[in-house]
C-alpha cells in the first residue's frame, strides 16, 4: 500500500485521480452501477468530495411536528437531523435519501456545523439552498441545485449510519465517496484497496497515453501498446 491512513489517501484521491478514472476501474471489476444520478452536481464545478459515508436516511412528513403515540421522531422538528449532524466524524461525508425532491436536504448552518465536525462534504439525493453561505464556506456539497424550500414541515431524518439506497446505488457506512464535476461515485470499502490501486496506475498512464497522443500517434497505435484510451 502506498498510503498509511485515511488523510493519505483522500489526499492521494484528490491529487492524482478523477471520478471517470476510478469508474473506469470499477467496471473492470464487474461493478458496473456505481455512480449515482447526473442530476446530483456540485454548487461550484471546482468542488471535490472524498471521505467515508455517513449514510442518512429522510423521510417526507406533513408538518413540522406531528404528534404520534407510536413514533416519537414525528413529534421532533427535522426528526434526527440534528443528532445525525452532531454524529459526523473526520473525514466523512453526510450523503442523504429516501424523501421526495421536492424541498431542500442541506443548507448553510448544516455545512458550519459539518465543518466543525471535520466532515469533508454533503451528498443529497434532493435540492440545497444557502448556496452562497455554503459557497462562503467553501463546503463540498453534491446536489439537485438550489431550491430555498425548507425541509422543516416537510421532511425528516429518520435513521443515520444504516444501508442506503441512492439511485440503484447501495451505500454502507464507511465506503468511499468521490465526487467531482463529472459525477460522484461509490466505492465499497471492501474493494477499495484494489480500486484506489489501479484507478492510481490508471491515471498515470492516461497521461503517457496524452503526451503520445500530442505528440503524433494515433488513437489505434496508442490502444495497442498502453491498452488505454
Amino acid at each position: 500500500m502506498i498510503w498509511q491512513d485515511d488523510d493519505e489517501l483522500f489526499q492521494l484521491i484528490k491529487s492524482e485521480l478523477f471520478s471517470a478514472v476510478v469508474g473506469d476501474v470499477m467496471d473492470k471489476l464487474g461493478y458496473f452501477h456505481q455512480f449515482l444520478s447526473p442530476k446530483i452536481v456540485p454548487l461550484q464545478d471546482n468542488m471535490v468530495v472524498v471521505g467515508r459515508a455517513m449514510p442518512v436516511l429522510e423521510a417526507d412528513s406533513f408538518g413540522e411536528i406531528s404528534p404520534s403515540q407510536k413514533n416519537p421522531i414525528m413529534s421532533k422538528p427535522f426528526g434526527l437531523m440534528l443528532e445525525a449532524l452532531d454524529d459526523l466524524q473526520k473525514n466523512e461525508v453526510y450523503i442523504c435519501t429516501g424523501s421526495s425532491p421536492e424541498y431542500a436536504l442541506w443548507g448553510e448552518l448544516m455545512s458550519a456545523r459539518a465543518l466543525q465536525c471535520g466532515a469533508v462534504g454533503a451528498v443529497v439525493d434532493g435540492y440545497s439552498r444557502d448556496t452562497s453561505g455554503i459557497l462562503e464556506l467553501g463546503f463540498p456539497t453534491f446536489s439537485y441545485g438550489r431550491y430555498a424550500q425548507d425541509q422543516g414541515p416537510r421532511g425528516k431524518v429518520i435513521d443515520y449510519r444504516v444501508p442506503i439506497e441512492m439511485n440503484g446505488v447501495w451505500i454502507n457506512p464507511g465506503d468511499i465517496i468521490f465526487g467531482d464535476r463529472d459525477g460522484v461515485c461509490v466505492i465499497p470499502r471492501k474493494i477499495e484497496k484494489d480500486v484506489m490501486e489501479a484507478a492510481l496506475e490508471k491515471a498515470r498512464g492516461e497521461k503517457v497515453v496524452l503526451k503520445a497522443i500530442q505528440n503524433g500517434m494515433s488513437a489505434t497505435e496508442a490502444f495497442a501498446k498502453y491498452g488505454i484510451m
